[in-house]
């Protein structure tokens, strides 16, 4: 049974809060990158689509998360935080040294980390490897990748999608946080990716387009990802950098800036204020 929407907006809050709290005790770290797909991360861990034990993070029959734009790991450790996989009092220890919480996320010092990324377009590829053992082993997980659009211009991610489409890999959803920036500017003046719905189709997925900080839309798509049979499922969620602190949002040159000690307040009050 999906949570009410109205839990999983009060958790995106506080998720948003720890990723600007402590990329700002860290004065380093992607903000912007990580509060974009905030609806995503917390419609999976807290709607009840995710299976996981965080008593047991190695739980062979848990569901996969692999977060393909590790640059965004603020927002993976406040998701495992949350959920009780790690201390919440940890996140804060951000990118310090001898803190488990790296710059990118680092598979085997955190638990609930199922890939170690960092290094763009890979994140695919491993969800693939996870989906396909999971059908040898006979389980039911799912495997769930978060890729960002700047690092779906990459080749690899395109090999990606054909092998998964011809071999239809259908335990399988990709979710693209189409936020239209990368580090150096705007995706669509970069290496444009449209018309990439039809693409997605053309190469044997079940694809859906969706608003990816309605979270009505958000868990109506995760919802409709098992009853695509036969085919992998991709959900292109169009969002926006920055989302959430107002100051932040779209502002392509925030791209792995801190905000600044002097600006925090002013985020906080935004995210409390919540999305407009």
């Amino acid at each position: 049974m999906t949570a009410p929407t109205h839990d999983l907006l009060e958790t995106a809050k506080r998720v948003r809060r720890h990723i600007v709290t402590a990329t700002t005790a860290a004065k380093s770290g992607h903000p912007s990158s990580s509060l974009s797909a905030v609806e995503i991360g917390t419609a999976l861990y807290f709607g009840g689509f995710l299976r996981y034990d965080p008593k047991r993070p190695d739980w062979p029959d848990r569901d996969r998360l692999i977060l393909s734009k590790g640059h965004a790991a603020p927002l993976l450790y406040a998701l495992l935080a949350e959920s009780g996989f790690i201390s919440l009092d940890e996140i804060d220890t951000l990118r310090r040294f001898g803190s488990r919480l790296e710059g990118h996320p680092n598979m085997k010092r955190v638990p609930g980390v199922e890939a170690s990324t960092g290094s763009l377009g890979q994140g695919l590829s491993v969800g693939i490897g996870h989906a396909l053992a999971a059908k040898l082993d006979g389980r039911s997980s799912r495997v769930y990748v978060i890729q960002g659009d700047g690092e779906t211009q990459e080749g690899q991610v395109w090999e990606a999608m054909m092998f998964a489409g011809v071999h239809a890999v259908d335990n399988l959803t990709l979710i693209i946080d189409r936020n239209g920036y990368q580090q150096t500017g705007a995706v669509s003046e970069i290496q444009p990716l449209d018309p990439l719905v039809e693409k997605l189709e053309a190469f044997g997925w079940d694809t859906i387009e969706i608003d990816g900080h309605n979270m009505d839309e958000v868990t109506k798509a995760l919802e409709w990802c098992p009853g695509s049979v036969g085919q992998p499922q991709a959900i292109v969620a169009n969002t926006r950098k920055g989302r959430g602190v107002d100051f932040l949002e779209e502002q392509g040159n925030w791209h792995g800036k801190p905000l600044a000690q002097d600006d925090l307040a002013q985020a906080l009050a935004d995210i409390e204020r919540g999305l407009r």
